[in-house]
């Protein structure tokens, strides 16, 4: 994993002046994974951060259906900060990266779009440990 692997992907979106659209498909060209979870985070307090992990086979597609945050990238070396303030932009996290999430408008809210149901085991939540096994692995 490179952090040259994380991209920011636009979704489709359907301009209306009812109101836009944008849809997330699982087989689509705008998804590079099948999603088997969905889950949000939302009543962070403004300006606040949600402590990071990494997963060791779990890729993620981060929105920010409201509001804004931003995403905090790392491969054990290198950091990459992305700010996402529109519901139709997302960043692709590959599996064995680093992600924090901060700097939380009120009332925002973030969707993630999982590869793999929830599994205890898949997750990584010590910085310390994660940069050990990258460091390994490099070698």
């Amino acid at each position: 994993m490179a952090l040259t692997d994380v991209q920011i992907l636009e979704l489709p979106r359907i301009n209306d002046p009812r109101g836009n659209l944008s849809f997330i498909e699982n087989g689509a060209k705008c998804l590079p994974f099948d999603m088997a979870r969905v889950y949000w985070i939302y009543d962070v307090p403004g300006g606040r951060m949600r402590h990071g992990h990494a997963f060791y086979a779990t890729y993620e597609l981060i929105v920010a259906l409201s509001g804004s945050f931003d995403v905090v990238l790392s491969d054990g070396t290198e950091q990459r900060r992305i700010h996402l303030c529109r519901s139709y932009t997302g960043v692709y996290v590959p599996a064995m990266t680093w992600r924090e999430l901060d700097n939380f408008s009120t009332n925002s809210v973030a969707m993630v779009l999982a590869s793999s149901l929830y599994d205890e085991l898949d997750y990584i939540r010590d910085f310390e440990q994660y940069k050990t096994l990258m460091s390994d692995a490099v070698r």
